[in-house]
């Protein structure tokens, strides 16, 4: 399902497929209930390791490790798929809170994007978060894409009740227009 040409490098990290020696760095972030309190499926289990690990080891993966280089070790993933719009992908992040708000977030998603513009082609780019959630929407503008919408109680998390949306996108054009920044 991906066409990202993998490793990706920048400065400070690298984006690479998981493997399962990723597990415990993973969970050390994933696992954690205030990490994932903006993703839909919630905090990750250990029993959930064996399903993560089968679909992020084979061509069906969406998920791609953030590997700190001076650090050596996973501080965060990348979600990355297709939408269903034709030439259409979205893309996500979590952080492990210790490399939080230092930008690596915003360096690993950018490097995603140019490589989703640059090398694959596409034409849209899209990613969602709630709008309590400043953080990830701040990433979202600084990497230029554009907000498009505001969606009111569109998504049922259970005894959470109803979740309100922000809705991004870039086009390649922009993205081109932009200076590949």
């Amino acid at each position: 399902m991906t066409a990202l040409q993998l490793p990706l490098e920048t400065e400070r990290v690298v984006i690479r497929r998981f493997t399962p020696d990723d597990a415990p760095d993973l969970l050390s972030y994933a696992g954690d209930p205030a990490v994932m309190a903006w993703i839909p499926q919630g905090p990750m289990t250990v029993n959930e390791m064996p399903n993560y690990t089968a679909v992020n080891t084979s061509d069906e993966a969406a998920d791609f490790m953030v590997v700190h280089k001076r650090a050596r070790r996973v501080i965060g993933h990348i979600s990355f798929h297709p939408w269903f719009a034709e030439n259409t992908w979205e893309i996500g992040w979590v952080f492990h809170p210790a490399y939080q708000r230092q930008g690596l977030a915003t360096e690993a998603a950018r490097a995603v994007m140019d490589h989703a513009f640059g090398v694959m082609h596409i034409h849209r780019l899209i990613a969602t978060c709630q709008p309590q959630n400043p953080a990830s929407w701040r990433v979202m503008e600084k990497l230029g894409l554009r907000r498009e919408g505001h969606f009111l109680r569109c998504i049922y998390r259970g005894d959470d009740g109803w979740w309100d949306e922000y809705f991004y996108a870039l086009l390649a054009e922009e993205w081109e227009k932009r200076g590949k920044r």
